[in-house]
Formats: structure tokens, sequence, C-alpha cells
């Protein structure tokens, strides 16, 4: 399993500012319960076909402690998961489940107060029937992954580390996040002011 070390210590939003747009999953994938907590671990993949959870059900019996299980579903039809699903899992030690699709029993799930960031909620559930390999890449939210990439989500989005950049983007995270300890909102609040004069000067636009 990756080393998740440190990334748990850093928002959505800092790591947004450092990889990019094409690593932050779209707003259709959110927490689905109220003050969801942080979640970072590295990425179990599973693909889904449309209708069909199997995979998902097999993964929450291979993933790891501490992994965050990222499913790509076919569609928003039918659930992926339910509430004894969400039990086990969390059980079991997961973090999480990210998935481009929907679940069900929702009120089990946020009184087990299990972390599932998802398309939303219907109560059909799936069938079981196709056999997809595990571990494989998927596009979730927009994003594709990599098992083992480092994954962190919480109530301001979901963003994708992948594993081969992770040291350094640990690093320029903290490094960021250290400049922004050591500046008053004084300082910040002149620096931005002087950015922005300078871009309306630019049109010929001042600030009354």
């Amino acid at each position: 399993m990756s080393d998740v070390t440190g990334f748990e210590d850093i928002s959505p939003t800092t790591l947004a500012d450092v990889l990019g747009r094409e690593q932050v999953m779209n707003i259709g994938i959110r927490p689905l319960w109220p003050s969801i907590p942080r979640i970072a671990g590295p990425a179990f993949t599973v693909r889904c076909p449309p209708g069909d959870n199997l995979m998902l059900h097999a993964a929450i019996h291979r993933a790891g402690p501490g992994s965050v299980i990222v499913v790509e579903a076919g569609d928003v039809d039918y659930a992926l998961a339910g509430g004894n699903v969400c039990a086990v899992a969390q059980r079991r030690g997961v973090a999480g489940f990210v998935l481009d699709g929907v679940i069900r029993d929702l009120a089990e799930v946020r009184e087990m107060r299990f972390p599932v960031f998802a398309r939303g909620v219907i109560p059909i559930p799936g069938t079981k029937s196709a056999v997809v390999p595990l571990g494989g890449q998927v596009r979730c939210g927009g994003v594709n992954v990599h098992a083992g990439d480092i994954v962190v989500a919480d109530e301001e989005g979901i963003v994708v580390t992948p594993r081969a950049h992770r040291e350094q983007v640990l690093l320029d995270a903290r490094a960021k996040l250290a400049k922004e300890a050591g500046e008053s909102l004084d300082a910040w609040e002149e620096a931005h002011r002087a950015r922005i004069d300078k871009i309306l000067g630019e049109y010929g636009i001042g600030i009354v």
C-alpha cells in the first residue's frame, strides 16, 4: 500500500492549487452526509459495468486497510452498494468510497458515519454478474485514477495525486501552507489589491 503520511493534513483546496484542474473530480461527486470527515488514502480501483455492482462487492474483501475504494460505474440507475456493504468495508478498515455512481440505504450509512462520496442515492440495487479485473485504470468524476494514487476528499472536493508524484506534491503543498501561515490578512489584502489593480489597469479600469 502507498504511504499517504502527510496527505491527511492537507485539504483538497491546497492540493488543487498544486495539481491543477485535471486532478480534481467534478462537482457531481459529493459527500452524501453532512460534516463528512476528510479521507486520505491510496486508491483501490474498481470498474462496474452499467447496472452491475459485483466488483465493488468483491473489492470490500480485497482492499487493504486505509484504502479509498474508487469506482467507475456505468450508470446512475442502479445502486452500487447499500448499508451492509458499507458496514463491512468500514469494519475492514476501508477509509471510504468515492463512486462515480449511486448507493442506497443512505440513512444507515449516515448513522455509521462511513464516508461516501457519490452522485446520489437510488433504492434499486444492481445485479451481480459482470466480472471485471480489479486494480485497473478507472475514470471517476472526470479524472483518470490508477491503483495506488493518493485520493484526498472532504466537503471541499476530491483531488487525486498520481502516486509517482506524491513526494513532490507533498513538498509543494507543505511549502504553500507554510507561506500562507506566515502571511497576515493585512499583507494578503495589500498584495491581492495590488494584483487586482494591475490586472484592471491593463484594461484602463481603476478601483473606486
